[in-house]
């Protein structure tokens, strides 16, 4: 007797084997991809928070970064219009952002308000401070 294809039972194991193995690829890839928001949302706070600090020595003007939420806000003050201007705004998907306050950046380099910022997800955390000095750090919490 010679035999063609396979028995249901070899189908329906082969299909189970390959279900766990296809979930558990997307479960890998799923944190991967949770974890690179987080390290992309730490780079781009420090960075907002760099080009703030930078952006007011060079205009002689405050600039300063506002957290609401998951976004945050780079607004330059005028003088003439004795407010804060929008400069530029930006979204930081898949992590939570929280700050003690808006640090505002003056034009010798140094800070109003010294700050720290928590940006999390479920893969971890990380903790941004602000010097006095305008100096800027992030720091992985364990």
């Amino acid at each position: 007797m010679r035999r063609n294809g396979f028995t249901l039972l070899e189908t329906v194991i082969a299909m189970a084997l390959a279900a766990f193995f296809v979930h558990a690829g997307s479960i890998s890839i799923g944190r991967l991809v949770a974890k690179l928001r987080l390290q992309r949302a730490v780079w781009e706070i420090g960075s907002s928070l760099n080009q703030a600090r930078f952006r007011s020595v060079w205009e002689g003007a405050p600039v300063r970064v506002r957290f609401e939420g998951a976004r945050y806000r780079l607004e330059i003050y005028e003088a003439g219009a004795e407010g804060w201007r929008l400069d530029r705004a930006g979204l930081l998907e898949g992590v939570t952002v929280e700050a003690n306050n808006s640090p505002a950046f003056y034009p010798e380099g140094t800070v109003s308000n010294l700050a720290t910022i928590v940006v999390s997800n479920p893969t971890g955390s990380y903790k941004i401070t602000i010097a006095i000095s305008g100096r800027i750090k992030a720091a992985r919490v364990a």
